[in-house]
Parts: structure tokens; sequence; C-alpha cells
């Protein structure tokens, strides 16, 4: 009991000296700049593909992505190149096929831009392949000894709804490429296909319910879902300090709040500055996507 007092003591000794961390957001000359100048800069969306790719492949991208339809494999390859040189000209030197497997967590699998041409010299490449299509290491499949590794086939593939963007982690930049990933027979490995399918069910009968009300030529309906801004936020040292935590992701075990949470306790108290560091790293990071 007195080894567990005494971690606790630390820990909070260690929280109360902490300094928060500032997050600098981008300048010109000098001057931060105002949110709208950088707004979206690590997504390329609509409106950078407008901007830099051909009429005609923007066309046919554009309508891939408002019908949920394929990307034509022909156009794949120009796509693939105006990407990859928007990527490099932000400091990007890999890329990855970003998917949510059944695991409750995301799974990335790198691969470099970097590559050597005939004569042996390094050239940055990417191609429509690359940018459609991928195999993850197949040792990431569980198989329980009784499979070898090359015998498991799980592919991913780019879901053009969802624009290709750029992470930034520990000073560095890759290329995330939001996909879906299948078995070689289709079965959904992740939790982003059934998702996907479900979104086309619903558009084909909601499509077929205004047709027979009069409403025609409506080729397609989305569905959005929308979140509440609501989190909690626990200093590093306490979260490891409280098992459940841990192991669970959650309070099971807590003090009742103070005065039933009636008062400034909870609402509308000031913001540790901390926190409003926190806060801040954080919504610079979503402003860029």
């Amino acid at each position: 009991m007195s080894n567990n007092n005494n971690s606790r003591m630390v820990a909070l000794r260690e929280i109360s000296h902490r300094a928060p961390r500032h997050t600098p957001r981008p300048e010109e000359n000098g001057v931060q700049l105002p949110t709208s100048a950088w707004f979206g800069m690590n997504t390329f969306g609509l409106r950078q593909m407008r901007a830099k790719m051909p009429k005609d492949v923007y066309k046919k991208l554009a309508a891939s992505i408002r019908l949920g339809k394929k990307l034509d494999s022909d156009i794949a390859p120009v796509v693939a190149q105006v990407i990859k040189e928007w990527a490099i000209s932000r400091g990007v030197t890999h890329f990855t096929h970003w998917f949510q497997p059944q695991t409750g967590l995301t799974a990335e699998k790198h691969d470099a831009f970097l590559t050597f041409d005939e004569n042996g010299l390094p050239i940055e490449t990417f191609s429509g392949e690359q940018l459609i299509q991928s195999e993850p290491d197949a040792s990431s499949f569980p198989s329980g000894g009784l499979r070898a590794t090359w015998e498991a086939r799980g592919y991913t593939a780019w879901n053009p709804a969802s624009p290709v963007f750029i992470s930034e982690t520990g000073g560095v930049k890759y290329l995330c490429i939001p996909s879906v990933f299948i078995g070689y027979n289709g079965e959904a490995l992740d939790e982003m296909t059934p998702l996907l399918r479900s979104c086309d069910v619903l558009s084909a009968r909601a499509t077929e319910l205004l047709e027979l009300i009069g409403d025609s030529g409506v080729l397609r309906v989305i569905t959005t879902l929308g979140v509440e801004q609501e989190f909690f936020i626990i200093d590093r040292g306490h979260f490891a300090l409280r098992p459940h935590l841990i192991i669970s992701g959650r309070t099971l075990v807590g003090a009742p709040p103070p005065r039933g949470q009636q008062l400034e306790d909870h609402y509308f108290g000031g913001i540790p500055e901390r926190v409003q560091a926190c806060i801040r790293e954080v919504e610079t990071v979503l402003y860029k996507l």
C-alpha cells in the first residue's frame, strides 16, 4: 500500500510541475496566418483536385466520388501522379493504405516513393496501381499456427469518397490513402466495408422510394452522421495509476462528482492552461485535415 501511495505522490508531483506544450500554427514572414488560410492544407480534397488535375480527369474522379463508383483505371495514373507531386511538395516521403481492421484500431503498411530507374538512379514514383490497391503483409493475419503466412489473402483498396491526407507524426509526414480491407473472396475484414455496403443499400432503396413519389432523376442518396464533441482529459500519469482505465479505456472506479455537478467545478469553469494547450494542439491538427 505504501508503494502505491508513493507512486501516486510522485505522479501528482510530476503533474503539478509539468509545463504546457505550445503548438505553433502556420506563419508567414513571422506573422501567424488566419485559420482560413491553412484550413484543410493536409487534405487533397475536391478543391485541390480541381486546381491540379486536367479537366476531364477531374470530372471523372468527381463523378466517381459523387455516385460511389469504382475509380476508372484509365485515369488512375494521372490521379496518382498529381497526388504524388502534391505530397512531395509538402515534404512527404512515404505513403500507406490506411484502414480500420476489426480490432478497434487503425492499420498501416508504409512504402517509400523512392525507387530506382533503369540506370540505377534514385527517383520518386507513385503508380495508379499503388494508389488503387495494395496487399498488407500476410504475417499481420492471426493464423493460430495452422496456416503459412503466405497463404493469407487480404487486400486494401482506396475509397475515393475519402480523400487522401497527410499525417504529421513525430516530425515525419506521410501520405494516408483511406482504404477498405477485404479478403480475396470479397469478405469484409474491416469496419469501413460494411458501412459502405449499408450506404449503397440505403441509397438504392431511398432512390426507389423517391421515384415512386415522383421525385425522379435522383442518382444517389447520401447518408450522414454527426458526432457530439464531448471528451474527457486525464493526465497520463494518473491514467497509468488506474488499471481500470488501462484495461477498459473508461472509468469504472472513482469518487462521485463534487456537489452533484451543480456548481462551477464541472460547468462554466476555467480551463487549466495545460488542457487549453492540449485542445489547441488537437484543433491545429484537425484544422489542417
